[in-house]
């Protein structure tokens, strides 16, 4: 009786729901047939072409209801490889929302481009609804929701191409960032996360996993080996990233639950965070709990009594809605808050007392710093701090962690900056 009671209000939402709109940006994605990135880009009802224009009108729409707060920017280049060896142009629709610091970015993403089981298949339909009309659905809705407030970081609502071919549309934007020097303090990639059911039929509605790297792929082997050496493999820039998700999460009690997934992606797959991580930004992967692989990179079709494709039937949309709801409660806390401490160091050998010390964040009011037990795998207390420095009493270094977030006026907090060696005073 429970599930029929959430299926009956997942089937019929009250106008003006989210649940309406997301479902809304799905079926439309999905009457374009095949948005392969190497489908037809000139015929204006079929192929990538026509979804991508389709979602700039999209981002057109909402700038016009927001008084003209958001800019579309849609950047491409021409890219070959072993999954279009004639070479493809790789296009990226943005919708940028600039804060009061014009350079310090927040990055939300999803993939528009969709495949079949033959990769170089550019004509049979692939509807690609949760993997990844799902996704720019809610990138969508996030700008909805978003784009008539203020804040102090830049959002940037990216819409990528070519993830299936090699990740393309997301090294396009990671290299512009850098190329456009923006400071991205976090990028969430959201791919695969519109469906409760997964391979066997097992449902899970409570939780999104969300994938961080704990070591950075962008360090070199000496400053993997500083990381190591001050046990900060669970503390890096992403995984704080990825935990302040969760505890986003944990705040929203009638929201949902986060998996903290600690691994950069699925075993031995990848997606959109990865360029972005190679070029040293914090970035995230977020996906369903339950993958259904019959309904992923499938050509349409029924077999030994098995139903294969990636098609809107398969998807929950109240489950979307909670994801989208998550992905802006983040955006919003992050672009609000000012920048993480560049840097913090301890000092404290011989001592059972811990002195902390990090840089000045611009914007903030105060500093929250944290500490746990280096066996617990959270903070477990905290400190509120004017300065950039305080002397944790009786909590010796040697088997503590420590981090530190700039806080804003409004008590919006930044990702936390773990607390290495002072080495600098």
């Amino acid at each position: 009786m429970i599930l029929l009671s959430f299926a009956i209000a997942a089937a019929t939402p009250a106008p003006g729901d989210p649940r309406t709109r997301l479902r809304a940006d799905v079926e439309a994605l999905v009457a374009f047939g095949t948005r392969h990135t190497a489908s037809t880009t000139t015929d204006p009802r079929r192929g990538i072409g026509a979804a991508r224009d389709w979602t700039a009108k999209r981002f057109a729409t909402i700038a016009r209801d927001c008084g003209g707060c958001i800019t579309i920017d849609r950047i491409s280049r021409r890219v070959s490889g072993p999954r279009a060896p004639a070479g493809v142009v790789v296009e990226d629709v943005l919708g940028i929302q600039p804060g009061r610091d014009p350079n310090r970015v927040i990055i939300v993403g999803a993939h528009i481009d969709s495949r079949v089981t033959d990769v170089m298949d550019t004509t049979s339909d692939a509807p690609g609804a949760n993997d990844d009309a799902s996704g720019v659905a809610l990138v969508l809705e996030a700008a909805r929701q978003l784009s008539k407030r203020k804040f102090d970081a830049t959002i940037v609502y990216a819409v990528f191409s070519g993830e299936e071919q090699g990740l393309w549309g997301a090294s396009l934007l990671a290299d512009t960032a850098k190329a456009r020097g923006w400071d991205v303090t976090a990028m969430l990639n959201n791919d695969i996360v519109g469906n409760t059911v997964g391979q066997g039929g097992k449902r899970e509605d409570r939780y999104v996993r969300v994938f961080s790297e704990g070591i950075r792929s962008s360090e070199d082997l000496a400053q993997q080996q500083a990381r190591r050496a001050i046990g900060g493999e669970d503390d890096g820039p992403s995984r704080a990233l990825a935990k302040a998700i969760a505890g986003i999460a944990a705040d929203d009690r009638g929201g949902i639950g986060v998996m903290l997934d600690r691994r950069p992606d699925r075993f031995g797959r990848g997606g959109d965070h990865e360029p972005f991580l190679k070029l040293g930004y914090p970035a995230v992967r977020l996906s369903v709990a339950n993958e259904n692989w019959d309904a992923q990179h499938q050509d349409l079709r029924m077999e030994g009594g098995t139903v294969y494709g990636d098609t809107v039937d398969r998807m929950d949309f109240a489950y979307l809605a909670k994801v989208t709801d998550l992905n802006i409660a983040t955006l919003a806390r992050l672009a609000a808050a000012p920048p993480a401490p560049a840097t913090a160091g301890l000092k404290g050998d011989l001592s059972r007392d811990t002195i902390v010390r990090w840089a000045a964040s611009p914007g903030a009011v105060r500093y929250r710093v944290r500490w746990r037990r280096n066996d617990a795998a959270d903070w477990t207390q905290s400190r509120d701090v004017t300065g950039t420095e305080t002397i944790l009493m009786q909590v010796p270094v040697d088997d503590h962690f420590v981090g530190v977030s700039a806080v804003a006026a409004d008590g919006a907090g930044s990702l936390v900056t773990f607390a290495g060696r002072d080495t600098a005073r």
